[in-house]
């Protein structure tokens, strides 16, 4: 076993190595440009696209609003509360402006996933409408590019287990034995039957229980976040400079802090903004494949917004709570730092407000993470295959929930990379097609050129 995890460190390094994170954000700094920054320019307009959205007649599952609620459900999660503490404790507090970076440039990387999708969507032996980079690759592409497809439905089918099944599992079991004395076992086996109730309702189901759980808890969270912001209110300033300086030139030891370079701000800041938001990754575009919209740009204009909110909001939420604390030089890392800086301005409070959202977020990443696993499935083995993908899916649960997984994480995190590999060289390849659709969208409603 230690064989084969230094074997995967290595594969670990490569793949999330310079050349990756240049592509993520080359790619997504192309498309910005591309579409003239549309994506920013264009904010409103895609939050009023999303408040209309919440109803739909046209072709597809579930309506627009439910399709980002989807989205949001599968990258709401682990990232934003364990994995924004960990990119601070290994990269110190400029990690957090590289994840903003991120996440800027991810909004147009987001928006050309779902363009992309919701064109090259097909529907399926079930009357169902099923997307996402596996069918914009053959679909775009042509048959020549099919093996890329494959590639990427075999490597996200693989990955969903580990990113949206094993490490959230255990996650919430870890944080519920730690605050409400809750046997690991127990935590797998309630999760277990909770996902298996909504998956039996497929993508309709799980668009529901979405829609409902992640603004109610999302909102609980900011909330909670706000008021210790407020508290804090005096180390914002400091914060803040903290951030934009050591982003650049690094940060020295201190306290419990090991000290960190540059490179490890960067690092760990964009490898845990596309652990936490999913741009580029190629799994959001399979939830908007399935929603009920005409319009491609107006359903990459809500997708957009995914990142936004996951990263701009929530996730510098968690990262100021964290340094304006001074919990980011204790030595702990992951959820208990996050857990620390809460309960710092909360006692008694502030460790319970982050127990039970991560488990909610959690849960609703499960649920989203296993329509993209039965997705790629679909396109690999036809419907035959969802079952049993179903079942061996709610058996991970309570595996995942009592064991360590420290190589489960190494592996989720290594087939994250190579599941965005194909969907980043698909997204440059068909760019000119997002930027055409883009143009002629805003021409024919606006009568000029789009910004």
């Amino acid at each position: 076993m230690e064989a084969l995890s230094n074997v995967i460190t290595i594969i670990n390094g490569w793949v999330w190595g310079p050349p990756m994170l240049v592509l993520i954000l080359g790619v997504g700094l192309f498309l910005s440009l591309g579409l003239r920054l549309m994506p920013i320019l264009r904010l409103g307009t895609g939050f009023r696209l999303l408040w209309q959205g919440r109803q739909s007649s046209h072709e597809g599952e579930i309506p627009p609003f439910q399709a980002l609620m989807t989205s949001l459900s599968a990258t709401i999660g682990t990232g934003n509360i364990a994995g924004v503490a960990t990119a601070v404790f290994l990269g110190g507090p400029g990690a957090l402006f590289w994840m903003w970076l991120t996440a800027l440039v991810g909004m147009a990387t987001k928006y050309s996933e779902a363009v992309l999708a919701v064109n090259y969507r097909e529907v399926d032996e079930r009357g169902d409408h099923v997307g996402g980079p596996m069918y914009y690759i053959r679909n775009g592409l042509g048959q020549k590019w099919a093996w890329l497809g494959i590639l990427f439905a075999l490597f996200a089918s693989v990955a969903a287990f580990g990113i949206g099944n094993t490490v959230q599992s255990n996650s919430v079991a870890d944080v519920l034995q730690t605050n409400f004395a809750l046997p690991h076992w127990v935590t797998g086996v309630i999760l277990m039957v909770l996902v298996g109730l909504v998956l039996i309702g497929g993508i309709r189901r799980i668009g529901q229980v979405a829609s409902s759980l992640v603004p109610l808890m999302a909102i609980a969270y900011l909330a909670a976040g706000l008021i210790i912001l407020g508290i804090n209110a005096p180390e914002i300033p400091g914060a803040l400079a903290l951030v934009f300086s050591n982003a650049f030139s690094g940060t020295a030891a201190q306290g419990g802090f090991a000290g960190a370079a540059v490179w490890a701000a960067i690092q760990f800041g964009v490898a845990r903004g596309v652990f936490s938001n999913e741009a580029g990754l190629g799994s959001a575009p399979i939830a908007h494949a399935a929603a009920q919209t005409n319009s491609p740009i107006k359903q990459g204009m809500v997708a957009m917004l995914g990142t936004f909110l996951d990263t701009i909001i929530i996730c510098s939420i968690t990262g100021l709570a964290i340094i304006t604390s001074g919990a980011w030089t204790s030595g702990e890392s992951g959820a208990a730092l996050t857990s620390m800086a809460f309960a710092n301005a909360l006692p008694g409070v502030g460790n319970y407000v982050v127990a039970v959202a991560l488990a909610i977020f959690a849960f609703t990443t499960i649920l989203g993470w296993s329509f993209y696993g039965e997705r790629c499935v679909e396109f690999l083995f036809g419907i035959k295959a969802i079952w049993p993908y179903r079942v061996l899916w709610l058996i991970a649960i309570p595996i995942g929930a009592t064991s360590n997984l420290g190589i489960v994480w190494l592996i989720a995190d290594t087939l994250n990379a190579m599941m965005a590999l194909p969907n980043l060289i698909a997204l440059a390849l068909l760019s000119p097609i997002v930027f055409k659709l883009t143009r002629t969208y805003f021409e024919q409603a606006t009568g000029k050129r789009s910004p």
